[in-house]
């Protein structure tokens, strides 16, 4: 890439044509709407299981067979991960896009720190009061901070961006293969480490423990109780991840900027170079999860080895693959017209209202106090419950925004940010 595209850099006093235009990138709502339906896919085993089975097997009420260990790696793989990462680029290049509209309207960043305050207010209600894998208020924080990158250029987000990304990579390698290797070897002969072997031991156990007392509140238990739980048991989690937003969130927003800035999404950039790195990218971090994935299963699942497949090994890798992704996905975004693209589209323009509606229902479905099923599906299952809910996305969003501007939270969302009513009907 080179960044020949400076020189027209959106500032307050010079702003991109696709915000003087007020259009949309139809690409943007492409891509946005294939993230929201594949982050379910990794979601909902924290919403029908206990929180620890997103990543470990092994904490399934129903237990898991070796079919379903092979859809836990295929997973790993595919998905896990790599929609959160997609989902990030594109709230990155969303933060400069809007910024770029303000600008022409002779606003300012404030508009913005009010717009991601307003998400964090959101995040938090998702987490404390509906499920606590939020990431609504990770990304207000990480938007926040990306403010203070955005007059730098382009070239200068990426390099920031990446930089970050691998020393979080290096943090994750070495931080999560140390935990495996301590706390399922053997007893070390050192009294320090052995002390260090049972506190990691007791650190899983103690995350087990409390996914057993989410079923039995999520069972036989109220919503007063669940909610109560969140608050008493997990109610720093959302600083106390701030590790997450400084090592993964806001590199990838910056990259997202980035590539926003440089054409990516526009199809400014040379398509049969784009499509090269894009299948580099995809198969080169595809290879190598593949590889995590085997490795994983074949030494057999424990607590500590999927932590580190998930977070530590599959950092890099995780990248390559988000960033062919988006490369790829970029090159094909349908024609309008196209039945099953414009569904994905429209999915990706309500996003935030399918994202957090999914949450919604799920609580309904999988609590007491609505179908009681959690802790009954197994992963094969839930594997349906997702195929169901992309259904009722895909079948809802297009129509709404037929009759609708916004998706009912886009619209709140847009009338609190700029502190008054828009006009919801066409």
């Amino acid at each position: 890439m080179n960044d020949g595209s400076e020189s027209k850099l959106a500032t307050p006093d010079n702003a991109r044509p696709v915000a003087l235009a007020g259009g949309r990138i139809a690409s943007l709502d492409f891509i946005r709407g294939i993230a929201v339906l594949g982050i379910l896919a990794a979601n909902i085993f924290a919403m029908g299981q206990p929180f620890t089975a997103y990543m470990y097997p092994d904490a399934f009420t129903t237990g898991h067979s070796q079919s379903e260990d092979w859809m836990w790696a295929a997973q790993l793989v595919l998905i896990d991960g790599k929609m959160r990462g997609l989902f990030t680029l594109l709230f990155g290049a969303g933060v400069y896009l809007f910024m770029e509209k303000a600008w022409a309207k002779g606003e300012t960043r404030w508009l913005q720190v009010k717009r991601l305050l307003w998400l964090g207010l959101f995040g938090l209600v998702h987490f404390f009061l509906i499920w606590r894998g939020d990431i609504l208020f990770s990304y207000a924080a990480a938007g926040l901070l990306a403010l203070l990158f955005l007059r730098l250029s382009a070239r200068k987000q990426m390099v920031i961006g990446v930089l970050a990304y691998i020393a979080g990579g290096l943090f994750y390698v070495i931080s999560m293969v140390f935990m495996q290797i301590t706390a399922d070897g053997p007893v070390p002969d050192s009294p320090e480490l052995a002390q260090v072997q049972k506190d990691f031991q007791s650190g899983a156990e103690t995350d087990l423990e409390d996914g057993r007392l989410e079923t039995t509140i999520r069972q036989d238990g109220s919503y007063p109780e669940f909610v109560s739980h969140t608050v008493k048991e997990h109610g720093t989690d959302p600083v106390a991840s701030s590790w997450l937003i400084v090592f993964e969130t806001l590199p990838l927003m910056l990259i997202g900027m980035a590539l926003y800035r440089y054409g990516l999404f526009e199809g400014r950039l040379d398509q049969r170079k784009q499509r090269l790195w894009g299948w580099a990218g995809l198969l080169s971090g595809g290879v190598l999860t593949g590889w995590i994935a085997l490795a994983t299963l074949d030494g057999g699942f424990t607590y500590y080895s999927t932590l580190s497949a998930f977070l530590g090994t599959s950092h890099f890798p995780r990248l390559f693959m988000t960033l062919g992704y988006v490369a790829l996905l970029a090159l094909h975004v349908p024609r309008a017209g196209s039945w099953l693209g414009d569904r994905l589209s429209a999915a990706g323009r309500v996003a935030f209202t399918n994202y957090l509606g999914t949450s919604i229902v799920m609580l309904l479905v999988f609590g007491n106090w609505g179908l009681d099923l959690f802790g009954v599906f197994g992963r094969s299952e839930l594997y349906l419950v997702v195929l169901a809910s992309w259904i009722i996305m895909l079948a809802w969003s297009k129509p709404w925004l037929d009759r609708f501007r916004y998706g009912p939270l886009e619209w709140l969302w847009r009338c609190l940010t700029y502190g008054r009513r828009f006009t919801l009907r066409r």
